[in-house]
Formats: C-alpha cells, sequence, structure tokens
C-alpha cells in the first residue's frame, strides 16, 4: 500500500505571532487535557505545546510537539530577531536528544501533538479553544498523500527506548519483568 495516493484532511494549527502575548495557557490546557485522569492534574512539563518565551523582547512563540527524531540534527543555525539571536533549537518541535522539550517527564518518552483526538470528537484543540487572544487557529484541508504505515504510540516509545539503551537491554528488562511477575 506504501506509494499509493489517497485524499485525507490535513489538520493544522496556525500561529500568530502579532497576537501571541506568552500567557502560556495553551500549555496548560494541554496538559490537564493529556493527564489521567484526564483534566486531573497540570504538569507544563507534559504539555504537547510550549510556548519559547523572550520577555524583554516580548517575542512568544507557541510549538507544538512533532515527531520524534533519533538523533540531534546538524542545524545549527543562529537567528536575528529585533536585534537579538536565537538557536535553532528554540523553534524545533522534535523531541530528540539534545533537549528535554516534548518528552514524558517520568520516563522520557517522546511527545507528539495528536490534535487533541478524542472521543467523541473535539470541533478543535484544547489549546486553539482557549487562546485568549485567538494567536492559534485551527484549520482542515484535504490534500492527496501517500499512503505511509503510521507508527502506534507504544511503537514510537518502544523505539525511542531501543534507541536509548538498546535493544538487547530492553529484551532483558521485559524478560526479567515478566519473570518476577509470574512467580
Amino acid at each position: 500500500m506504501s506509494g499509493e495516493k489517497k485524499k485525507r484532511i490535513i489538520k493544522t494549527i496556525k500561529v500568530d505571532l502579532e497576537k501571541c502575548m506568552g500567557c502560556r495557557t495553551c500549555e496548560l490546557v494541554c496538559a490537564a487535557f493529556h493527564s489521567t485522569p484526564k483534566y486531573g492534574t497540570i504538569n507544563p512539563a507534559r504539555s504537547r505545546i510550549r510556548v519559547f518565551r523572550d520577555t524583554l523582547n516580548n517575542v512568544f512563540l507557541p510549538v507544538r510537539a512533532g515527531a520524534y527524531a533519533r538523533a540531534e540534527c546538524d542545524g545549527r543555525q543562529t537567528y536575528i530577531i529585533n536585534g537579538k539571536e536565537y538557536g535553532e533549537c528554540n523553534f524545533c518541535n522534535a523531541s530528540c536528544p539534545s533537549r528535554e522539550w516534548f518528552k514524558e517527564p517520568d520516563s522520557g518518552l517522546p511527545l507528539k501533538c495528536d490534535m487533541c483526538e478524542d472521543d467523541p470528537d473535539l470541533k478543535q484543540p484544547v489549546c486553539v479553544e482557549w487562546c485568549l487572544v485567538d494567536a492559534l487557529t485551527y484549520e482542515e484541508r484535504e490534500e492527496e498523500v501517500e499512503e505511509v504505515e503510521k507508527l502506534d504510540e507504544l511503537e514510537v516509545g518502544l523505539e525511542a527506548l531501543v534507541d536509548k539503551y538498546g535493544l538487547d537491554n530492553i529484551v532483558d528488562t521485559v524478560t526479567r519483568m515478566s519473570i518476577s511477575e509470574n512467580e
């Protein structure tokens, strides 16, 4: 099925930097929505959106968690905004080995924005719904895309653990855990 083109709905969240005031409401509601039980706790480290903040220059940039990157990138560009230098990592949405953004704080597993897909479906992600100044807007568009097999959360998490600890250590640990559970 790989290589076949199909029409699919692409969901996006657009950011208007002129409107964002850095309140971080998006971070808080995202963290609450993804807590267990839902809305049970608010730990911003579990949020799938983070606001990059430069309060002195009044620059605020909401960044959503993207795909997991197995290794650090080579991009070490520097951007100058209003006379201040920013590293490329400040604007990156990947969970990668070089920083702690977009990693589950307890397990270290990567987080990725899921657009708050829920049952029943929400009209829009909670960060967009709760944005006080409409800096975030939700859009859907139809696009022709190549179908690729999508990994589920468990597979993404296991890949991250294998990358970090090695397959042999993971297999040994799971074996040890299953033996102790059966005793």
